[in-house]
């Protein structure tokens, strides 16, 4: 392992030699010394520490170095002073309002070296005292806001080997000097002319970077992620997800077979498949996965050819890192009508199933599925609807899924279940190892849809019916059914057993998030600013939390010197002038983007309630 004080000592060697006079070498050996003193410390985040980050082997169990927890993707912490016997004792530490927003808040902390480093609205990253809330940087990439379309959230940022590395809106990635935040390079993966954004938390994988691009729903675009250098920025490959111009020399193989799967001008449209959410890396096999996003537009008979899948839409994709060569994908969706994305987050497992021990990925779909795959081969183990379902009669044995033909809504609105937002959507879910349970927040409302009567550039396709009562699909749903009038809850799922194990109500797909712990807690945050907190094995509430803020973040929870906190993101803040933010509102500066950090009997004060609104 390389550790930070040797890459010190190369640094002060080389610098040494450049700089002559004995003044230049007395301060640099003095600034050796300090980063030497300092790394001592708090050793680096390397490719070794990440990789058994979240593990028995973790180094650094109390921080929080990746955007979920593990590259597993599994948000489960072995900490335990914080229990089932406790939690209700938890009160605020401290809090820091991050900016004046525009926008909800979106983005996983991290914690490393005492420091919690933060992503707020418009790209703005920020670090921060973890014990007392102290500002030690901020940083502005400035984003122009006239330009930059679509949501202004991002979901996190990455750490490696002394960096942060950080997303912009506007198609841009830094890497910034953690003890500092200074620049150290950027690089540009997409441009806002192309109606392409970035809001996805990048990850590292291997020395690399890998970062997609938004825009799904937003403009005519083309779907792709991308590996970079984590040391120096520069671009290793490209992976598209949906093929282009078919007169044009395809990028590789898997763009030719999926080619055969569309049909008509569908490149004009760009085809949608974009990237912003779901990663996990296993480093034994040294694949990555991501899922990808909707076709484009929604409805099929816009995109050229009706009755064929649209590969590599609404799909999970292993990929090698070394490569960025495709070994497997798994299509949800195939010919996708209804924004059924396969963007959730994904997370790796080692389950018994049946009696054998399997190295699985798992997805809770926006679709309304929970997927188990051989994530060596790509093999449809199981999938089972954990919400109520009739866009589907099942699926099969190979995992397609059964679509009821009364889904279709070419010529008529259909109301649809799961919502289209997505049973699940960007709101993560964790693991308890102990229960063997997933939590999943989720969403339990139907979503009608309707086809535009011609296509307009740069939209879906689709409209709500204009007010006129939908027709019911009158095939038999499958899957839980929630209580009557519940819009969205926090769902205890067995992935072996393929059931639902217990429920407690509030939230849903989008907005907060959970993350479990070995103090049997689970630990919930609702769009609607509450705290939660549930005993992991049996969903007994204990503790609720309002912090005054709506359009929240997920949950993390990390220990220094011997004292565990909890913390979060939530806040809309004002509008930024001139835009129409979707979830932007009019909300008044009091729901500023404010990072919460909770303690057994914290005492500070909690800021000032948000005007009402609806958790989603």
């Amino acid at each position: 392992m390389r550790t930070f004080v040797q890459a010190q000592a190369s640094l002060l060697e080389t610098r040494t030699t450049e700089c002559r006079g004995v003044l230049c070498a007395l301060l640099l050996a003095l600034a050796g010394m300090a980063s030497a003193l300092h790394a001592q410390q708090s050793p680096v985040v390397d490719l070794t520490v990440l990789k058994n980050a979240g593990t028995p082997r973790d180094s650094f169990p109390g921080s929080w170095l990746t955007y979920g927890k593990s590259q597993s993707e599994q948000r489960y912490s072995p900490l335990k002073q914080i229990d089932t016997s406790n939690v209700n004792r938890l009160g605020l530490a401290w809090s820091y309002v991050a900016g004046p927003g525009g926008y909800g808040q979106e983005a996983t902390p991290l914690v490393w070296n005492n420091t919690i480093y933060g992503i707020t609205t418009w790209s703005v990253v920020f670090a921060l005292d973890a014990r007392t809330g102290k500002e030690i940087w901020k940083w502005d990439p400035e984003v122009n806001q006239a330009t930059t379309k679509g949501i202004t959230a991002n979901r996190g940022i990455a750490l490696y080997n002394g960096m942060i590395i950080a997303p912009s809106l506007d198609g841009r990635l830094f890497a910034l000097n953690a003890l500092t935040g200074k620049p150290i390079w950027e690089t540009r993966v997409s441009y806002t002319q192309d109606h392409h954004y970035v809001t996805m938390a990048p990850r590292i994988a291997g020395g690399k970077v890998i970062i997609g691009v938004s825009g799904g729903d937003s403009g005519e675009n083309r779907g792709y992620f991308d590996a970079y250098d984590a040391t120096t920025g520069q671009r290793s490959w490209r992976f598209y997800t949906v093929p282009g111009d078919p007169s044009q020399p395809y990028e590789n193989e898997a763009m030719r077979v999926a080619a055969k799967t569309w049909g008509g001008d569908f490149y004009k449209k760009g085809g949608g498949g974009a990237v912003w959410d779901g990663f996990a890396y296993d480093p034994d096999a040294n694949l990555i996965y991501i899922g990808t996003g909707n076709a484009e537009p929604w409805v099929q008979k816009f995109r050229g050819a009706q009755n064929v899948d649209n590969l590599y839409t609404c799909s999970i994709l292993a990929v090698d890192l070394a490569t960025g060569q495709l070994k497997w994908y798994f299509q949800t969706v195939p010919n996708d009508n209804w924004d059924f994305d396969s963007v959730q987050q994904l997370m790796l497992l080692d389950l018994t199933i049946e009696g054998r021990p399997r190295k699985v990925l798992t997805q809770a779909a926006k679709d309304g599925f929970f997927y188990v795959l051989d994530r060596v081969t790509g093999q449809f183990i199981s999938g089972a609807p954990f919400v109520k379902v009739n866009w589907a009669k099942g699926l099969d044995d190979s995992g397609r899924p059964m679509v009821n033909p009364e889904a279709y809504y070419d010529k008529e609105p259909v109301a649809v279940y799961p919502t289209g937002g997505g049973a699940h959507n960007w709101a993560p879910m964790s693991f308890n190892p102990s229960t063997g349970l997933v939590y999943i927040p989720a969403s339990y409302s139907s979503y009608t849809y309707a086809a535009d009567d011609e296509y307009k550039p740069n939209t879906s396709g689709t409209n709500r019916g204009g007010g006129a009562e939908p027709r019911q699909i009158k095939a038999p749903s499958i899957g839980p059914v929630a209580p009557e009038g519940v819009r969205g809850g926090l769902q205890a799922w067995d992935p072996v057993k393929h059931r639902l194990v217990w429920r407690a109500d509030g939230g849903g797909g989008i907005g907060g998030g959970t993350v479990s712990t070995a103090g049997n807690l689970v630990f919930h945050v609702i769009q609607d600013g509450r705290l939660m907190a549930y005993s992991a094995d049996k969903g007994e509430k204990l503790l609720e939390v309002q912090t005054g803020r709506t359009g929240m973040a997920p949950p993390i929870t990390y220990e220094i010197d011997g004292k565990q906190y909890v913390a979060l993101m939530g806040g809309v803040g004002m509008r930024a002038a001139g835009r129409g933010e979707a979830g932007a509102g009019n909300a008044p500066a009091d729901n500023a983007p404010t990072l919460f950090v909770f303690t057994l009997d914290g005492k500070a004060e909690l800021p000032k309630a948000a005007p009402p609104a609806s958790a989603r």
